[in-house]
């Protein structure tokens, strides 16, 4: 099944694939030139629909755990400062999606949403250490009544040219369900409460919905 956010990029892609495959067909008279084409095109639009993938999966609901809003891979665990929302120290975690990762942005804890705020910015790739700080993002904060404020952040990267965030403020989220779409590569941030119990490890590979990252 595919993401909601890919419907317009799958449809336009499929009227440019039967374009060339025509054009191939009709003006390339060398053979193997004509099907070598056709085979790179058709495995591009493959590459679409697989970017575009948004496979269900059953979250085990728990106040006392966030959960992966990614799939990807951890590449930062650290002690930082948060200067847009908390401005004290917090525990980050940031998961590094690939364009052949899932990108669709889960709700790591159910709550409140009590921020939610877009920022234009750079294109640094997404494992610069100051693209959390500098590229295209959306900060969220959720709030429950066992974990408190949890922020996530969803961060463009080199590639991505649009992030699509589902939070509003006051609407209640719950936790594993759809809470929006980074489109070709990028990452997420998370930052929590020094006192949380981290389970994951740097260049773990993590499962959005599923994977717990982190507990009271």
């Amino acid at each position: 099944m595919f993401h909601k956010e890919g419907y317009k990029t799958i449809i336009i892609t499929s009227l440019i694939l039967v374009a060339f495959l025509l054009l191939f067909e009709n003006f390339i008279s060398i053979y193997w030139l004509q099907k070598s084409l056709m085979f790179l095109v058709l495995i591009l639009f493959l590459l679409i629909l697989y970017f575009f993938r948004d496979p269900k999966r059953v979250t085990e609901l728990n106040e006392n755990k966030i959960i992966a809003p990614a799939d990807g891979k951890v590449v930062v665990v650290e002690e930082v400062l948060e200067n847009e929302y908390f401005k004290d120290k917090r525990r980050q975690i940031s998961i590094f999606m690939s364009p052949l990762n899932v990108h669709v942005t889960r709700y790591p804890i159910g709550g409140k949403i009590k921020y939610s705020k877009h920022h234009p910015g750079k294109y640094l790739v997404a494992w610069h250490p100051k693209s959390s700080e500098l590229n295209e993002r959306t900060t969220i904060v959720v709030e429950n009544n066992t974990l408190g404020e949890i922020l996530y952040r969803q961060v463009a990267g080199a590639m991505a040219r649009r992030i699509v965030n589902y939070a509003s403020v006051d609407h209640f989220a719950v936790q594993g369900d759809d809470a929006g779409f980074i489109k070709f590569g990028s990452r997420i941030d998370i930052f929590l409460p020094l006192d949380m119990e981290v389970k994951v490890k740097l260049d773990e590979e993590t499962v959005g919905g599923n994977t717990i990252i982190a507990s009271k």
